[in-house]
């Protein structure tokens, strides 16, 4: 249980971090606890707890429809955005161009900041540099590390893909596995990549990769029951992406194959499925605290020029989630923040 109580504490230290700016601008002769009970009392009652200008800040990620992890983003932005007082916009698509679209339009309205995924980054780089030379401070989240500072972003925010990675494949050395799948969802995704390049490095024995399409679960599954009924030597497929994790553990089960089934990405389902034994472990990224830290980011940016990180990545990641650890997930995991 180490694990999960340094992401509690992790968040905790988060949000504290958040109310810092509060704290020092209107309450320093109260005392840090009661500028903190302030902003709590103000959060629980949908008031803002700063009083700085109202602000506006856009997020353009590129996921697909009905992706549960951006969910829990977007849940976290939103908060620290109320918390800020910004108005927090937010816009997606799995295409790179489009994404890329989607950012000059919030250039054009002239946002005062922005929050962009670098998934595809060829087709992010020149938008990402105009919303510098127009002035508009941008925070990368969740994919786009090796690129954030070339491209001029202040900060990235999420997980080192490869290190997560590299994770997966330690464990599944402890869990004796032999032979894996990854399932890449979105060709094209360098984080995607990333993930199963890490975990080959590490797993001492053979991955192999597929590709599926990802916006079509019936595709995913037909794939994933296919190989594991050609190949009876897997015993482990690796999802990329939580809503992938029980369409591959059905599709196992429709092939016949006692293939252990692992997850990057933790939700409710998955920490459901991580009691009840259907899935073997999940990769936590806390995605909540991505969304809160790159608009918490943003408005201290603003408000006291701060930028976290020194140049180097803001990691909310990897851990190892196994059974042991999502019963105390689970209740996040409901409220959507996990």
């Amino acid at each position: 249980m180490a694990r999960v109580g340094t992401g509690a504490r992790a968040l905790t230290a988060a949000v504290l971090a958040g109310l810092l700016g509060f704290a020092s601008a209107g309450c320093s002769s109260t005392g840090g606890k009661r500028a903190e009970e302030r902003a709590e009392r103000a959060a629980a009652s949908g008031r803002a707890a700063v009083n700085t200008p109202r602000m506006t800040f856009a997020m353009v990620t590129h996921s697909g429809d009905g992706d549960t992890f951006w969910d829990i983003v977007q849940s976290g932005a939103e908060q620290a955005a109320l918390k800020d007082n910004v108005k927090f916009l937010y816009a997606h698509h799995e295409e790179g161009k489009d994404q890329a679209q989607l950012v000059q339009t919030y250039i054009d309205q002239k946002v005062d900041g922005l929050i962009v995924t670098l998934a595809k980054p060829e087709a992010m780089q020149a938008v990402v540099k105009k919303a510098e030379k127009a002035g508009i401070p941008v925070i990368t989240v969740n994919s786009g590390a090796a690129e954030s500072k070339a491209f001029g972003a202040l900060s990235h925010i999420g997980q080192d893909e490869t290190i997560a990675g590299e994770a997966v494949g330690e464990e599944l050395n402890k869990r004796g596995r032999k032979k894996a799948l990854c399932v890449l969802h979105e060709q094209g995704n360098v984080g995607l990549e990333q993930r199963c390049d890490g975990a080959e490095k590490t797993f001492d024995g053979k991955m192999e990769r597929i590709y599926v399409e990802g916006t079509n679960m019936p595709d995913v599954a037909s794939s994933i029951e296919a190989k594991l009924q050609a190949d009876k030597g897997i015993d482990t497929v690796v999802t990329l992406g939580a809503p992938f994790a029980a369409t591959a553990a059905k599709a196992a089960d429709q092939a016949g194959s006692k293939a252990e089934i692992d997850t990057f990405d933790l939700n409710a389902k998955v920490a459901e499925a991580l009691q009840n034994d259907t899935l073997g472990f999940a990769v936590d990224q806390q995605p909540y605290l991505q969304g809160y830290e790159a608009v918490d980011l943003l408005w201290l940016y603003h408000y006291n020029a701060d930028v976290l990180g020194g140049g180097k990545p803001v990691l909310t990641g990897p851990q190892i989630i196994t059974k042991d650890d999502a019963a105390e997930l689970a209740k996040y995991t409901k409220r959507g923040t996990r």
